[in-house]
Formats: C-alpha cells, sequence, structure tokens
C-alpha cells in the first residue's frame, strides 16, 4: 500500500528567456522516505528543488503538501510549511557560533533591565541538544567559537540539526558529502537514515552513486529539463542510472569498449 506523499509538484515547467529548464516534471515524495534526484550538470535538478523550496515560480505546473494545493511567495512561505534546504553552501554565518547559526534569522528574545536582548544561553542549550540528537560531538569550546574552525562533516550536521528544530518535514539537500572525507561522508549518510527514521521526507541530490544507492528508496533522474526515467533503488544498478543520465551517448561508448 503507497504511503501518502506528503510533496508533489505536477507537471511543472519553467523557462528562463527561451531555454526550457524543466518540461513537464512531476516529482513525489512520502514522509520517511529518500528520494535521489540525479542527472548531469544542467539536466535541471537544481531548478526543480527551488521550485519546491519557493525560489522560482513555475510557469506551469501545480505543487501540493498534504493533498492540498501549495501556492508559495518565497522560501519563507516553504520553510513555514515545513520545507527546508540545505545547499551546498550550506548558508552558514562563519563568524557566528553554533547556536547563532541554527537560529539565524529567527533569534529567540528575552528581556534584560526592561529591554529585548537575545537569549544566547537558550541558543546554546539548544545547540548541545540538537547535536546530542544527531550524535555528533562537538567539544564545548569550538561549540561557542565561530563554526568557520569546525569540519566539513560538523558544518554539514549544523546545516541539518538547524532544519530539523525548525521541525523540517521535507528536507531537500544538494550534493551534502560534496567536499567531504570518507568518513564525515558515512557520518552524514548515518544522518540521513536517522531523518528517514524519524518520518523525514529527504530529496537529496547527489552525483555520487555510492550515496545514493547507499541511503535513497528511489532514484528519479533528468536529462535536459525532462523527467528520463524513475527506479526504485531495489530493482535498479548503477549502469542503468547512468544511461538514464546520459542517454544514447554512454550506450555508444558502452558498445565502443566491446
Amino acid at each position: 500500500m503507497m504511503t501518502t506523499p506528503i510533496l508533489e509538484a505536477r507537471n511543472v515547467s519553467i523557462r528562463f528567456g527561451g531555454v526550457e529548464a524543466l518540461k513537464n516534471v512531476s516529482l513525489h515524495v512520502a514522509p520517511g522516505e529518500v528520494l535521489a534526484l540525479a542527472g548531469d550538470n544542467g539536466a535541471g535538478k537544481s531548478t526543480l528543488i527551488k521550485v519546491i523550496s519557493g525560489v522560482y515560480h513555475p510557469h506551469e505546473g501545480e505543487l501540493f503538501f498534504e493533498g492540498q494545493p501549495l501556492s508559495m511567495r518565497d522560501p519563507q512561505d516553504a520553510r513555514t510549511k515545513g520545507i527546508e534546504t540545505i545547499y551546498q553552501d550550506l548558508a552558514l554565518a562563519d563568524n557566528l557560533d553554533v547556536g547563532s547559526n541554527i537560529f539565524l534569522g529567527r533569534e529567540p528574545m528575552h528581556r534584560r533591565f526592561g529591554v529585548n536582548v537575545i537569549n544566547r544561553a537558550h541558543m546554546r542549550k539548544v545547540a548541545k541538544d540538537v547535536l546530542d540528537r544527531l550524535d555528533i560531538v562537538i567539544p564545548e569550546k569550538k561549540l561557542t567559537g565561530p563554526v568557520r574552525t569546525l569540519s566539513g562533516g560538523q558544518r554539514q550536521a549544523i546545516a541539518i540539526g538547524r532544519a530539523i528544530y525548525w521541525d523540517a518535514r521535507v528536507l531537500i539537500m544538494d550534493e551534502p558529502t560534496a567536499a567531504l572525507g570518507v568518513p564525515e561522508q558515512r557520518k552524514v549518510m548515518e544522518l540521513i537514515q536517522g531523518l528517514k527514521a524519524e518520518g523525514v521526507a529527504v530529496i537529496l541530490i547527489s552525483h555520487n552513486l555510492h550515496d545514493i544507492f547507499g541511503v535513497a528508496d528511489r532514484i528519479m533522474v533528468l536529462r535536459r529539463g525532462e523527467l528520463a526515467g524513475e527506479r526504485l533503488t531495489r530493482e535498479t544498478d548503477g549502469d542503468e542510472i547512468v544511461r538514464l543520465m546520459v542517454g544514447d551517448a554512454y550506450a555508444a561508448t558502452k558498445t565502443a569498449t566491446r
């Protein structure tokens, strides 16, 4: 029995000048499911996630959240629904500490001597609680220092922790293991598995087939702005996914090497 999708995009198209970046693309993801978006550069992956995260407005097509039509003015509307996006640059403020980054733009206030001031003690407590929940160890000294001193994996965990604290129900991750070492890549994959177990829907964009086959339930392949194919991970392999990504060029290469 199929679980009802939490997020759907139906027949989405969007153009930039004379270029049709997406052509009649549909997507759905259910709670607790990891959907991988695969495709070569320029395939339309980033455009699609910007549509479903409120950055772009499609020229055709519709979005639905929990079966209801979804109209978003901007990314803040998406975040209000629980759709959080972690881009490759992580959108962290390098000069601020972990707590300040988790609350970036949404800082808690309290009154002190009759004046509203940022509640930094609360932010530090939340930061520790969130990292403990994700089983991420950051020394106390670094927890209160600027995040630029942390490793790539720790910074990725902070970005994930921020999304989780703000009750992400759909988490979009753009190349989360890019530029990470192997141990940190494994940790990020463990975090994704943990999110899945908590019922969070994850949309994973990655060029790394090892990552995709390690955590994804389903793989959706885009090519030149169109849906090239969709497969259950357990029913496909890397060769088929690459063939869907590059089309006839891959088949010709394989034939030439025989």
